[in-house]
């Protein structure tokens, strides 16, 4: 294929400090232009930073905005998300609250466990998710460990998530055992949303990924947990992994949303794990609607990429950056001085060689 430049030459200049004072002045005295003079000089970088120009199509969630939803029984809408690409994506799908899940520890992270996680990997994702999200409420999972010794403890770390990782909430797991440190967080003001029913950082001590409140005993105390959380302060509670009808009745006796997952649909709003709902694993659990399969389309493209590359058919010559022929000209006469420079100190030593051997 013809080419408008030698093979091998890239023109590719470091950009970031000129890309950086470029916008400056652009968003001071041509604002409406900004945008597209700093995404024309991206282009010329490899490692640009990802897309950031966050429109506010609709209000800020919060919690009162959930407050509202709830008393007009619109379900909420709830997504998981690790990192500043699934963050950004959530928010501009309009979901009304983001979660940063300690589920990122398998999904993301590929830990055997959700207990594997520590505080200060889920502060690096929460950051990272808060940076893509501008509309979405913002929670973020306490990992196992970091609230379950005291309130004191809980305090603290939950204040470290608001602070250092940009939540506007945090979530813990647990029943009526948890109320104290619950009523401890929502009272120095801490939104705290709950977690009952099946409980992944407790999952070996309930025998594994198991539904719970099958049984009217389990189910009974369920309520109790669900009712001790809505007396603590919890502006809503997850039910994961509940018999729909017990969901249900606890979503019709509480006066706070319910969340659910594998819940059945008679919750206040749903909540399931982004990688789950695109099909980017090949398991998935019972209650999960993949809405996309996502893995084969990814596998796919990198395939064809890979054997693009084997073939030299990418990169094309509408992926190359182009010299002006000025400069062109200049730059082929100069590599042919080069060249023959190259060859005089290759020759001159055999030469040498051979008035030797003559010698």
């Amino acid at each position: 294929m013809a080419r408008s430049v030698p093979t091998g030459f890239v023109a590719c200049p470091s950009l970031l400090v000129a890309q950086k004072a470029a916008r400056q002045y652009q968003h001071r005295h041509h604002p409406s232009a900004a945008a597209g003079v700093f995404d024309g000089a991206l282009r010329s970088y490899s490692t640009r930073p990802a897309e950031a120009d966050f429109q506010h199509v609709r209000p800020k969630v919060t919690i009162t905005t959930l407050r509202k939803l709830y008393k007009r029984k619109e379900p909420i809408t709830v997504m998981t998300a690790h990192d500043f690409p699934t963050g950004t994506l959530v928010d501009k799908a309009g979901i009304e609250m983001t979660l940063v899940g300690d589920s990122l520890a398998m999904v993301a992270l590929g830990y055997n466990s959700t207990t594997d996680i520590t505080m200060d990997e889920m502060l690096h994702h929460c950051r990272a998710v808060a940076r893509g999200t501008r509309s979405s409420f913002l929670v973020a999972d306490m990992p196992f460990g970091s609230y379950e010794t005291n309130p004191d403890q809980a305090v603290n770390n939950a204040v470290r998530m608001l602070k250092e990782g940009k939540a506007e909430a945090v979530k813990l797991e647990g029943g009526k055992e948890m109320a104290p440190t619950i009523l401890r967080l929502t009272q120095v003001g801490i939104p705290v949303l709950g977690h009952i029913g099946l409980t992944p950082q407790r999952q070996a001590s309930l025998g594994g990924f198991k539904v719970q409140g099958k049984t009217v005993a389990k189910a009974k105390a369920m309520i109790e947990d669900a009712l001790a959380l809505q007396k603590a302060g919890c502006y809503a509670i997850v039910l994961e992994a509940v018999p729909e009808q017990v969901a249900t009745h606890i979503t019709n006796i509480l006066s706070i949303p319910t969340i659910g997952i594998g819940a059945g649909a008679g919750c206040s709003g749903q909540v399931l794990v982004q990688q789950d709902l695109l099909g980017l694993y090949g398991h998935v659990p019972r209650f999960c609607k993949t809405y996309r399969s996502l893995a084969e389309d990814i596998i796919g493209a990198l395939r064809e990429y890979s054997a693009d590359v084997k073939s030299r058919a990418f990169p094309a010559e509408e992926h190359c950056y182009p010299m002006p022929q000025v400069e062109l000209d200049k730059f082929m006469l100069l590599t042919e001085g080069y060249k023959n420079e190259q060859q005089q100190n290759v020759s001159a030593p055999q030469a040498a060689a051979s008035a030797g051997e003559r010698a």
